[in-house]
């Protein structure tokens, strides 16, 4: 008997017996659906928020001063970024200085986040700017009071985009200066940019309302605020992404030798790149164990397809004894049976795929992460489904296939 005819006897089994085949199936449509539906939504979401960490700039070193050890001479300050930029594996390098206050237009009243560095602070941040320019060189040494916002907080606070020539309000310790707005740049990197900190800094200065970001020049910042000019942290890239983590260590052998502090580990060099691979191993490990936990209800199915085989081996016993008499190989009676049990998984499998991938789209558009349905996806509920009924059906198939034709012929 050839493969064909097998798969038309299996598939004519399958619809004798539709009900308890469809009951047979539901497991391995659950397990297939639940495992689909997880790998595509964990996949989405590592992608989503990888290439979220990434747009900000992945391909950069943040050197951060160790406060509970520094003294003020420890800090980073002006000279210090400077002699840095002038590193031949250095790039681009600005220090961040952060704080919060308060804000306001004749419009809307709100909490500022405001963010400060030289020009380059521009690259570190992946600042695209929509409308406008950034502040510039000019503008830092002249300590000038502009700022960038974001397209997000331009319309919150104006209604519109576009507010280039607009004037924000900053209050600070009863000072209220007027800040004109030079540029509007795109929401994702600027206001990405170290929520953790954003969220802590609101908390401690018990700060509630409206959240816009907003940028400004270092050297107005340390005006502003009444700063000594002095940093906490800087952010540098390489010309050569190659040489980053070796661009990073001279920067912070530069820091060392200005401030006469080598060895005591003041300050801590780190390569944002490790964060995404810790991120991405993370979710990896809690999606394949999530998955593998959704996977225990293929096993069930399977054991259940074996029930279901090992039910239709005795309900055909004369069938078996028949074609056994007349000729049929044992090879031949084996594969019979152990295709219906593999095509009864595969159409469960692949019910349970258009399930899962609709689930998996369904959670992407509630919570806003897009995903992409990979071949690898379907490949793994294909191959899923024929493990399971090649496995689960090897016995139930050997059973039938080893019956004597006379004890066969005789049962009733």
């Amino acid at each position: 008997m050839n493969i064909i005819e097998n798969i038309r006897i299996a598939v004519f089994s399958i619809k004798t017996n539709l009900t308890r085949s469809l009951l047979t199936m539901l497991g391995i449509i659950i397990g297939v659906a639940s495992v689909i539906a997880i790998v595509t939504v964990g996949n989405g979401g590592r992608d989503y928020i990888v290439g979220m960490i990434e747009s900000m700039g992945s391909n950069m070193v943040s050197i951060s001063v160790s406060s509970d050890i520094a003294s003020v001479n420890d800090y980073i300050t002006d000279d210090d970024v400077a002699a840095i930029k002038q590193l031949d594996s250095v790039d681009v390098v600005s220090p961040m200085a952060m704080n919060m206050t308060t804000c306001s237009t004749d419009k809307e009243n709100g909490i500022a986040m405001i963010m400060a560095g030289t020009t380059d602070f521009r690259y570190i941040v992946n600042a695209s700017m929509m409308y406008g320019r950034f502040y510039s060189d000019d503008d830092c040494d002249a300590a000038r009071y502009v700022c960038c916002i974001d397209n997000v907080s331009a319309y919150t606070l104006f209604g519109y985009e576009n507010c280039v020539g607009e004037k924000i309000n900053l209050s600070y310790n009863g000072n209220t200066v007027a800040f004109k707005i030079i540029g509007v740049g795109d929401s994702t990197a600027m206001t990405n940019m170290d929520t953790e900190t954003m969220a802590s800094m609101m908390e401690a200065n018990s700060m509630v309302g409206t959240m816009v970001s907003i940028m400004i020049p270092s050297t107005t910042y340390n005006e502003f605020f009444g700063q000594s000019g002095r940093y906490q942290m800087l952010y540098l890239t390489a010309k050569d992404d190659k040489f980053l983590d070796s661009a990073g260590a001279t920067a912070a052998n530069v820091l060392e030798a200005r401030h006469s502090n080598a060895g005591q580990g003041m300050y801590k060099v780190t390569n944002m790149a490790t964060y995404i691979e810790l991120i991405d191993t993370v979710i990896n490990v809690f999606t394949a164990f999530i998955a593998a936990v959704g996977a225990i209800s293929l096993v069930v199915g399977g054991i259940g397809v074996m029930n279901i085989m090992l039910v239709s081996v005795t309900e055909r016993t004369r069938e078996i004894g028949i074609r056994k008499a007349l000729g049929a190989k044992t090879s031949t009676i084996m594969l019979q049976f152990l295709t219906e049990s593999v095509i009864l998984c595969c159409i469960g499998g692949f019910i349970g795929l258009v399930i899962g991938v609709g689930g998996a789209l369904a959670v992407a558009a509630f919570v806003g992460v897009p995903i992409e349905v990979k071949l690898t996806t379907i490949l793994l509920a294909v191959g899923f489904s024929s493990t399971i009924g090649i496995f689960f059906g090897i016995y139930p198939a050997r059973r039938a296939a080893k019956m004597l034709p006379i004890d066969a012929l005789r049962r009733d």
